[in-house]
Parts: structure tokens; C-alpha cells; sequence
């Protein structure tokens, strides 16, 4: 490889496309896959696999026999390589991304990703390299070095592991889903371990605040645990029904909240919420002004508009911040939410409750909207979906409450006895909630959805997916884990045409591609030996790009 990229030195750019093959490293036991070269220096990475033999990797076969454990090890592998990279290599001179190297961004959650590849007979690390120019012309050096030394260098510090770090990732994530797993059987939406470090160093950061306050369990709330690996935990359980979390501001609601979303993946070790954990299919809503909505029956929160529109099929290309909710939290039912997570800061006011003072002015018969809290008891009593509030300014859910817990100075209490005294009488008035209120997604997809123009959907950093022209926006997703899951959701958007079959429920297709992503995120990109760097996502956040797509076509 090294003589090639040398011959190729001073040539225009395109001359990369030579290397595309796969070459033996010096010791002959590794491969160099280059499997797609940039179109210059400016576009995207090349990618670029080592692939190693599985016997030369530091475990025993047992900590890789299943999924679950690849994922734990497939992640400890990729964190080690992006570690070397941040601390011993630096990209060199050049025009564009000229002498980058990555494995991806990985986040603080362990999710199955394609960055690194466990198989029975090899590893592959999915690497994407930025190939050296100056200007437009190739720097055939530069790329030998590259190439030859100093990827193979950052696969070596990979594989460098120890094994017994390796089986404490293995056994850590054991723990985590077989807790997760009980927490239905104990009749909980969550638990937070005790000596969890809920706070994050800032709002644009993800890593634990250095000199946060260790998370303590109140008695009343208290669970146990004897997990797999024998290891015994105790913590708080957020019990099924209505919590209301309370608490005066900067005192942790918001950050136990969030804990709560992001728990619904795992973390690596070290991140604080190794052990704050919650159901699966927990989902976040809010309220999210302008949003486009499509044929949606939002009638159990919205009815008797002044416009007269039908508010079992609604449609708006720029949603109220009411109507936006309405819609959000009617779409996670849809998609199968067992628990619906909410912080008031981030609703709308007017969707979560009526004031009793604002109903002598404007008479009830004038107000279209029926607000969460009269529907609140009803999700639980009668669809077994539970909900998690953050209440600072209002006390109306009190009175309805399961469970009350108040945060003081990130240390919570039971609450819930003294907070009924102070809300009784004061709850909304709960209204009938019917089984069929809020029932399956029975919107039929009209024709190719996702497919219809020159370009297919594509993402575009963190929080937005383009098709064509038109832009999906995710930015209210509270519970998307990075860029690389926003690429894997726009492969998936690419499938729904393929199984819509032409007019299928949109229900039907979402429950067919969550199938096919059962057998692992590449399927999300078949035939592609390096598919990219993608990361599982969850049906509701697949669900809810669909349901943002502005020109969704519904029968």
C-alpha cells in the first residue's frame, strides 16, 4: 500500500481512487480495506477498515457469544481507539480533511453501533480517514504514513484491551439490561442507584459534573437488586402511575428528568448513570412550535375549533405549541410508549392545565383545548401508561398524583402524603379516557413517500434530515443519541417506501422495519462492507421523523 500511495503522489485528487482494494499489513496478518475514497478533500471521509483476526483479541469466546455482549465489547474497542486518537494523534497540514482520522463520535451511551465489528472469526474497525491533498492534488507521503502507520497504530491501541476490561464492560451491561428488564416485574418506570451522579458538567456537555452531589435514596422509594454478576444495588424506584417530580429551581428536577430520558440507554463506565435506568420505551414530549402535522387525531386534547377543522384528521404545517404537544404525545402513544416523560418548563401552559380563575372569564365551552391534566389519571387507569412530571410553578397535579418527589439541593424525598393534603381539592377534574382514544396509527401511507425526488433523505449533523428540498426537524428530540443516529434514521426513512408497498398503514411499516432493525443496525445499509458509522435507533424517534416530514402523504 505504501508504494501505491507514493506513486500516486502529485496527482489530482482522483487518483485516490486507485487504492480502493485491500492490502496486508507488514506483519501480513492484518487487512487494510479502503472500500471508499472521497470525491476530494472537502466531501466526507473515506472509509477505511482493519480488520483483524478474532483470536489475536484478548477474551475468551464466552464474552462474545451474544449480541448484548458484542455491543459491550464493539463499544469498549471503539472508546479505546478514540482515546489514542484524542491523545497522541494530530491531524497534519493539508487542504480539507486531510489527515483526519476517526472512529465516530460515541457519546456517554452504549448503543449497538457499526463502528467496530465483532464476529466470530475478526474484528473490523470502520475507521473514516480524510486522504491528504494540497489543493486538489494528492500528497502520496503523507498518505502512505497515513494509512500504513498511523491507522494501524490507533486499530493496535484498540486492540490492546485488556480482557479483563473488556469482561467488565460485558458484565456491566449484563447488569444494566437485566435491571432494566425487572423493572416491569417490580411495577417501575425507572431506577436511580444510589451513588448515581445525575448532573452533567453543562448544557452543551454530556460528561458528569466532577463535584456533583451523589444521588441518595429515599427509604419509602428504596428497591434492591442482586443483578447477573452477583453484584447487589440498591436505589430509587419510580413507581408506574403519576409521579410529579416538585422542588424549587436549580435544585435537580429537571436533571433527575433527564436522567430519566437518557436512561433509556445504557452507560459506559464512569458516566455516573451506569445505574439510572428506565423502561425502554419511555418516551419525552413537549411542546415544539411549528412542527407540521399530518392527518393526526389530536381530537382527544383539541375539538370545536372557531375554523371548524376536523381535529380527528388535523393537518397544519405550523403547530401552536398546545397543538404541537397535543400531537406529540398522542404520536408516543402510537408508537407504543409505556411512560411519557414531561418537564413543564418545555410545555405549553395552556396544554397542561385550565385555570380555575381563567374559566369565570372564558367560559369552557369557548376553550377548545382539553388539557393533559384531565386526561392524566386515565392514560394510567386505562392504557397502562404512566407519567413522570416536572411541576415547579403549578400544584394542580398534586391532587393526582401516585407518587410526589421533591428535590432538595439534588437529594430527593418522599413527599407524596403531605402532597395530597395540600392538592386535595384542587386537581383537575379527570374526564373519560376510552380504550380506543388513543389506539394504534391508522393513517395509510399514499404511494413513495421518501423517494420521490433526486436526492434521499440525508442527514445533516445532530438534528436535521433532508429530502430533496424539504427539511426534517428534530431538534425537540430530546432522546436522539447523536449524529450517527440521525444518519441511521434517514437510512431507515429509505425503507419505508420499500415496505409501504404502496399504500400500507404507517403503523404496519414502522412494525416491519423494527423487525428488520432486530437483526442489527446494518441492515440498515446492505451490501456496504463499511456502512458509515450508524447507531440503533429506537421505533419512536423513526416514528417521529416521519411524522415531521412536511410533505407526509397520507390516504
Amino acid at each position: 500500500m505504501a508504494a501505491r500511495c507514493q506513486e500516486l503522489d502529485g496527482a489530482g485528487y482522483g487518483a485516490y481512487k486507485q487504492l480502493v482494494g485491500s492490502y496486508r499489513d507488514e506483519g501480513g496478518q492484518w487487512q487494510i480495506a479502503v472500500d471508499h475514497v472521497q470525491a476530494d478533500p472537502f466531501a466526507a471521509p473515506s472509509k477505511v477498515r482493519v480488520i483483524v483476526p478474532r483470536a489475536e483479541l484478548d477474551l475468551a469466546s464466552e464474552f462474545t457469544a451474544s449480541r448484548l455482549d458484542r455491543v459491550a465489547v464493539s463499544d469498549s474497542l471503539a472508546r479505546e481507539v478514540a482515546a489514542y486518537l484524542a491523545g497522541t494523534y494530530r491531524a497534519g497540514a493539508g487542504s480539507g480533511k486531510s489527515n483526519t482520522i476517526s472512529i465516530g463520535e460515541l457519546g456517554q451511551e452504549v448503543i449497538e453501533r457499526t463502528n467496530v465489528l465483532v464476529a466470530r472469526d475478526r474484528i473490523e474497525f470502520r475507521l473514516l480517514v480524510g486522504l491528504p491533498a494540497r489543493g486538489r492534488r494528492v500528497l502520496g507521503r503523507q498518505a502512505a504514513t497515513l494509512l500504513v502507520d498511523k491507522v494501524v497504530a490507533a486499530v493496535a491501541a484498540g486492540m490492546r484491551t485488556e480482557g479483563a476490561a473488556l469482561e467488565r464492560a460485558v458484565w456491566l451491561l449484563r447488569d444494566q439490561e437485566a435491571l432494566r428488564a425487572a423493572l416491569p416485574e417490580r411495577s417501575l418506570v425507572a431506577f436511580v442507584a444510589d451513588g448515581a451522579m445525575l448532573a452533567r458538567r453543562s448544557g452543551a456537555s454530556d460528561l458528569p459534573l466532577p463535584d456533583g452531589v451523589p444521588f441518595r435514596s429515599p427509604k419509602s422509594l428504596r428497591e434492591k437488586f442482586v443483578l447477573p454478576s452477583g453484584r447487589r444495588i440498591k436505589g430509587m424506584g419510580v413507581p408506574e402511575g403519576v409521579t410529579v417530580i416538585v422542588g424549587g429551581g436549580y435544585h435537580g428536577k429537571s436533571t433527575l428528568l433527564r436522567a430519566l430520558e437518557r436512561g433509556v440507554y445504557a452507560h459506559t463506565l464512569g458516566d455516573g448513570r451506569e445505574f439510572a435506568l428506565t423502561r425502554a420505551d419511555a418516551t419525552a414530549v413537549r411542546a415544539e412550535d411549528g412542527r407540521p402535522v399530518t392527518a393526526q387525531d389530536i381530537s382527544p386534547f383539541i375539538t370545536n375549533l372557531p375554523s371548524g377543522a376536523d381535529t380527528t384528521r388535523f393537518s397544519t404545517t405550523n403547530a401552536s405549541g398546545s397543538t404541537s404537544q397535543a400531537a406529540n404525545v398522542i404520536e408516543a402513544l402510537q408508537a407504543g410508549a409505556s411512560a411519557l416523560l414531561i418537564d413543564e418548563d418545555t410545555s405549553a401552559t395552556n396544554f397542561m392545565l385550565r385555570d380555575s380563575v381563567m374559566s369565570q372569564l372564558i367560559a369552557d365551552d369557548r376553550e377548545p383545548i382539553t388539557p393533559l391534566g384531565a386526561r392524566v389519571r386515565g392514560f394510567y387507569v386505562r392504557r397502562g401508561v404512566s407519567t413522570v412530571l416536572v411541576a415547579g410553578g403549578s400544584g394542580a397535579f398534586l391532587g393526582l398524583a401516585d407518587t410526589v418527589i421533591a428535590m432538595d439541593a439534588y437529594v430527593p424525598a418522599n413527599v407524596t402524603v403531605r402532597a395530597h393534603e395540600i392538592g386535595r381539592g384542587h386537581a383537575p377534574e379527570q374526564l373519560p379516557v376510552s380504550a380506543e382514544m388513543f389506539g394504534p396509527d391508522v393513517r395509510r401511507l399514499a404511494g413513495p413517500q421518501f423517494a420521490s425526488g433526486p436526492k434521499p433523505p440525508k442527514a445533516r449533523g445532530e438534528e436535521v434530515i433532508t429530502v430533496g428540498k424539504s427539511a426534517i426537524d428534530l431538534r425537540s428530540l430530546s432522546q436522539l443519541a447523536g449524529a450517527a443516529q440521525v444518519s441511521a434514521i434517514a437510512l431507515a426513512l429509505r425503507r419505508f417506501d420499500a415496505l409501504a408497498d404502496g399504500g400500507a398503514l404507517l403503523a404496519d411499516v414502522a412494525d416491519a422495519l423494527c423487525e428488520e432493525l432486530a437483526a442489527g443496525v446494518e441492515t440498515l445499509a446492505p451490501g456496504r462492507a463499511h456502512p458509515g458509522h450508524l447507531t440503533l435507533p429506537r421505533r419512536f424517534e423513526i416514528l417521529a421523523a416521519v411524522n415531521r416530514f412536511r410533505n407526509l402523504r397520507v390516504e
